[in-house]
């Protein structure tokens, strides 16, 4: 249940994937002058070495952002965040999504991040010391229970599992429909992988069927290595964002270029 680590997989285009739509979402919510809450349920340790030997054995930072940087102008919000942290700590440090959120938000809005592997845990308090946010080592889902609705309303919460507790894939589209009962002002998020076995496709039914009118978004890439069961990276959004589209198409024809 603790075993996933993320920073063998950080930075893989997976994340590029998911961290351009966040940036993009976060960027867009904060154009009105009224503070927002951001939720993120699978938080990790938030700061990746992409030149530590976890990193480098599996080269799928390689394959991802050091590859896919150039797709971005410097005004785009996701580069803007990669950016900014490695100017601050050098070429070789790449954001996870809780300090790509704390990179974009502003003083005025809350922001909550759950982790429950306490090495992660701890690794995530020390990145994001000099930045505001509440860090809770504990269930990602109990605590979005807990804490929705939020305070502000406006907001948005993430869900990024890792999926290795295969319950989670019966899990999920349960509690997104109660997370929605009780705040339904909120952009609810979550990530997905697109896997050779079709194991997220009857997640994926029953989440378009309690939602219709939510964004599906899907990126499709070759698998990293011989036996890597990842295929693509999926987002999943109740209540998008007015003009995410703009985004999604972009990323569609970015990763289009690598199959």
């Amino acid at each position: 249940m603790l075993s996933y680590q993320h920073h063998y997989h950080a930075g893989n285009l997976a994340d590029v994937h998911k961290h351009a739509l966040l940036a993009w979402m976060l960027t867009y919510l904060i154009q009105k002058d009224k503070p927002l809450s951001y939720i993120e349920t699978h938080a990790g340790r938030g700061l990746y070495d992409l030149t530590a030997p976890e990193a480098v054995k599996t080269g799928e930072a390689a394959m991802g952002i050091t590859r896919a940087q150039s797709w971005f102008a410097p005004d785009h919000p996701y580069r803007k965040a990669v950016d900014s942290l490695r100017t601050d700590l050098g070429a070789s440090a790449y954001p996870g999504s809780p300090l790509i959120a704390a990179k974009l938000l502003r003083d005025q809005d809350t922001l909550h991040f759950a982790e429950l592997h306490p090495g992660e845990v701890a690794a995530l308090r020390d990145a994001l010391w000099q930045y505001r946010g509440h860090t809770y080592q504990q269930d990602g889902f109990e605590l979005a229970q807990s804490l929705c609705p939020p305070e502000p309303r406006r907001g948005l919460l993430l869900i990024d599992p890792s999926y290795e507790i295969k319950s989670d894939y019966d899990t999920i589209p349960k509690t997104l429909a109660q997370l929605h009962r009780k705040w339904n002002v909120g952009v609810l998020a979550l990530w997905y992988p697109l896997l050779k076995s079709g194991a997220h496709l009857e997640m994926l039914g029953q989440l378009q069927r309690d939602h219709p009118d939510a964004l599906r978004h899907e990126v499709t890439f070759p698998p990293i290595r011989d036996g890597h069961r990842m295929i693509g990276s999926g987002m999943f959004v109740i209540n998008p964002p007015f003009g995410v589209e703009t985004e999604t198409e972009f990323l569609t024809r970015k990763f289009a270029r690598l199959t």
